[in-house]
């Protein structure tokens, strides 16, 4: 597997070293930029996987980078995570309305960082089109309707049960942490941690009866969909 670059535009020297260094301790490749100007310079000459940006910069801020790059028809699809200080409500939706994906307040949790990086790139590798239907032995998975059966009789999940069982189903063979099932599916609930994830799963279990098998406990980490369980 290729190894993933990710460009760091910020002005703070000691902070882009910070979250380079989290970063790279995940694997991935590290470019950092110190101005907006020469972080779209970057963006438009390289072939990178994600950004982060800061907002606050001397020559152009990080609203202006972002819509930028989302003007760029090569780069629209470019996931864009936003890091910064102003934290108000105001702030984060004129910050996702320009165009990025996600927001992060300062000062933050290198994990929780790394786990929205993440999120951010594997909903960027989903097809443009995902399949409308997901199939793994009898249990068939309607996306868009969100409706879920096995051997065509219908099985009963809550709003969060199925927006869990969604993201696994749609990553399907790939191992996912409770960190990023949250980010992925459960952000916007409001008391949420690890135990929570594994809450739903075992209501996601007692739902699927004997399909559970299509969901797999990764040991200390996570879970697994599998469309074709051992």
């Amino acid at each position: 597997m290729n190894q993933q670059t990710i460009l760091v535009v910020d002005d703070q020297e000691e902070f882009s070293r910070y979250v380079r260094r989290f970063l790279e301790q995940e694997g991935f490749e590290v470019i950092v930029a110190r101005d907006g100007s020469t972080g779209l310079s970057i963006a438009r000459k390289h072939q990178l996987d994600l950004v982060v940006l800061d907002l606050t910069m001397p020559d152009i801020d990080g609203l202006k980078v972002c819509a930028q790059l989302r003007a760029d028809p090569r780069k629209q699809r470019l996931p864009i995570l936003v890091l910064s200080a102003r934290g108000s409500a105001a702030d984060r939706v004129l910050g996702l309305e320009t165009g990025a994906d996600d927001y992060l307040v300062k000062p933050f949790d290198p994990k929780e960082l790394v786990a929205r990086v993440k999120a951010l790139l594997r909903r960027s590798n989903l097809p443009e089109n995902p399949p409308a239907l997901v199939r793994a032995g009898d249990l068939s998975i309607d996306l868009g309707g969100r409706k879920v059966s096995y051997r065509g009789a219908p099985l009963t999940l809550t709003a969060a049960q199925f927006r869990v069982l969604e993201v696994l189903a749609l990553h399907a063979g790939t191992v996912l942490s409770r960190d990023e099932i949250i980010e992925a599916a459960l952000r916007d609930d409001t008391d949420v941690t690890e135990r929570t994830v594994d809450v739903h799963i075992a209501g996601i279990r007692k739902a699927l009866g004997p399909a559970a098998v299509c969901i797999e406990t990764v040991r200390s980490f996570g879970y697994v969909f599998q469309t074709a369980p051992s």
